[in-house]
């Protein structure tokens, strides 16, 4: 099988998805417009430059190039190599599949008549049971990652714990400089965690974030394991803290039961196993 993913590489999640492929002997590669500053990982840079035109032209090229050894694309972000009109029936007529994958602000309170366009493609594809809100046809594929990279950092028994809150800017989050943290509070509106939450997970954290009630239902059901996130609003933020504050225990137990989880809903394995079956069902 032969995969071409594009064209961008939001949060990592796309070259994750390659790597993972590739570990499963598929042929995948990633394809960008341009590559980002905070992840420049891509096997081809396009480096679209200029105005619509010259743009269109470079992705048009790259299409040709790609078409005869690709036979599944794999689009993010609700971007496509050719205009929306005329890319998926072109894929058809050439006998190649498609796939159309949304990462979360690409769809967020959009109108079903700004995503039907998204029908074209032949699958779609949300991370989350949040996001099935507004493309409730999508398939669930939670994003992964590798865990033989990340080990465990339990939280302290210290009486006053670290608590650490995400910043604003996806640079200064990561594995690096949070390992010393007993608690990490991420968002507290989106209503579900990213991918920041799933590496404080990953290393054993409590993490404390606004969830949807339905999306965690749905969840827990789809994976089998409990949803271990201490659920809090702006409101309700100091008292979901305070049993973690004060129990050294309770935070062990929430940070042990955030690595299992990860492990299971997460963990880039998983993922190509839910990719492959995608592939296939197409």
């Amino acid at each position: 099988m032969r995969v071409t993913h594009c064209p961008v590489n939001t949060a990592g999640i796309p070259w994750t998805n390659v790597q993972a492929l590739r570990a499963r002997g598929v042929d995948a590669r990633l394809v960008v417009f341009n590559r980002y500053k905070l992840h420049p990982e891509a096997d081809v840079d396009l480096r679209r430059s200029g105005g619509l035109l010259r743009r269109q032209l470079t992705q048009a090229r790259a299409f040709a190039r790609l078409a005869p050894r690709t036979d599944v694309f794999h689009f993010y972000f609700g971007l496509t190599l050719l205009p929306k009109s005329i890319q998926f029936p072109l894929l058809r007529a050439l006998g190649k599949k498609s796939v159309l994958h949304f990462l979360g602000s690409d769809i967020r309170g959009r109108p079903p008549e700004q995503l039907a366009w998204a029908r074209r493609a032949g699958a779609r594809v949300v991370g989350s049971y949040d996001a099935i809100r507004w493309v409730p046809d999508a398939q669930v594929i939670p994003p992964g990652i590798d865990l033989s990279g990340i080990e465990a950092a339990p939280p302290t028994g210290r009486d006053r714990p670290l608590v650490v809150h995400a910043p604003s800017s996806r640079a200064r989050k990561g594995t690096d400089h949070y390992r010393r943290a007993d608690v990490i509070v991420d968002q507290l509106n989106a209503g579900w965690y990213g991918v920041f939450a799933i590496e404080a997970m990953a290393l054993g954290k409590p993490v404390v974030t606004f969830l949807h009630d339905e999306a965690v239902r749905l969840s827990e059901a789809a994976f089998g394991v409990e949803v271990p996130i201490v659920r809090a609003t702006r409101e309700t933020l100091v008292a979901a803290l305070r049993p973690l504050a004060s129990s050294p225990e309770e935070r062990r137990r929430v940070g042990a039961a955030s690595r299992e989880y990860v492990e299971r809903v997460h963990d880039v394995e998983r993922v190509a196993d839910r990719l492959l079956a995608l592939y296939a069902a197409l």
